[in-house]
């Protein structure tokens, strides 16, 4: 179950930091998510902390550190100084869509409307281009565009056209992001109006959730080899792996399902048995014990273990057959 109180936040927090001193090769997911959760619980000096200490370091993604840092310190009245690190971003012009829609994202919320379009359109013009493809996050950006554009009720662009073109979700682009929707759903019903704000703050909430998450939702796969070395040792998980094939068709689907429940930034990680009996020390738990399956998927994920799903139609597919996603386990999407 995923955190959802700031008590449970914070205990989700301090296990990501005790795990990152496990895993110091690590650090960098480890901490990030950890000053995510601490945001949640409005915690907020902790998760800047946190922040400072990878900025220390040398990191591997100084922009959306810095971008996650700008973010955090507005929303507990550091104005200026998030201000100055969301201008030192745009400068360094840095070739990932994340810091980019962070910034944006942060202006946007303090009703810095020409700011933020300012910055995804800067974002757009460094990032999109006729020979690049588009990629879930490049799309992102441009979706983000298109809101703050209706917003500051500006007309469609090229670009507005190919964020609606990709946008697949069940409400369209322009009604979803019409400033003016919740008074426009013919009816004076006060309880029918707080419904549709609550609604819409939901849709925001989950957004930022996301996009404050550096590390995907992420689902175990056991390669042919570990699962039957994993099995061979601990017979009681067969009823979690019946076959290798019910295995791999239970990845695909339970990514399926939470993609198509609005869920975003999947990814797959990989388990071993070594690897996973490690973990069951760390965490003085028996490795037979199904209930611990969960909890490696997601330090794995968190220590940067994952890969995004799903990969492109022509790309391998990720339960290592050889063969293109398209024609293995993508055949029907």
């Amino acid at each position: 179950m995923r955190p959802d109180t700031p008590a449970e936040h914070t205990a989700e927090a301090e296990r990501l930091i005790r795990t990152a001193t496990r895993y110091p090769e690590d650090q960098e997911p480890l901490l990030l998510q950890a000053a995510a959760h601490l945001e949640l619980a409005d915690a907020r000096e902790r998760a800047s902390a946190l922040y400072d200490q990878l900025l220390s370091a040398s990191p591997a993604n100084p922009h959306l550190i810095k971008a996650l840092q700008a973010a955090n310190l507005w929303e507990y009245g550091h104005e200026a100084e998030a201000r100055a690190l969301i201008s030192g971003i745009r400068a360094a012009a840095p070739a990932d869509p994340a810091p980019w829609e962070v910034i944006a994202e942060a202006l946007e919320s303090h009703d810095e409307l020409e700011a933020s379009h300012e910055c995804f359109t800067e974002a757009a013009a460094l990032l999109t281009s006729e020979d690049t493809p588009l990629t879930h996050a490049t799309t992102a950006l441009l979706t983000g565009r298109h809101r703050v554009r209706r917003l500051l009720g500006l007309p469609h662009d090229d670009w507005d056209m190919v964020a609606d073109t990709r946008h697949t979700g069940p409400i369209p682009l322009d009604e979803l992001h019409d400033p003016k929707r919740i008074w426009a759903l013919g009816s004076d019903d006060p309880a029918e109006l707080r419904a549709e704000i609550a609604r819409l703050r939901a849709e925001l909430g989950d957004r930022r959730a996301a996009l404050s998450r550096p590390f995907p939702v992420a689902i175990l796969h056991w390669p042919a080899r570990e699962l039957s070395e994993l099995l061979t040792s601990y017979p009681t998980l067969a009823t979690e792996y019946p076959t290798r094939e019910a295995h791999l068709q239970s990845v695909e689907s339970s990514l399926r399902a939470l993609a198509a429940s609005g869920t975003t930034n999947l990814g797959i990680v990989t388990g071993s048995v070594p690897s996973y009996e490690a973990f069951a020390a760390s965490e003085k738990t028996s490795p037979a014990s199904p209930a611990l399956l969960p909890e490696y998927a997601t330090t794995l994920a968190a220590r940067g273990k994952a890969t995004p799903w799903p990969p492109t139609p022509t790309a391998p597919c990720w339960c290592t057959s050889g063969k293109p996603y398209a024609e293995c386990h993508g055949a029907d999407r």
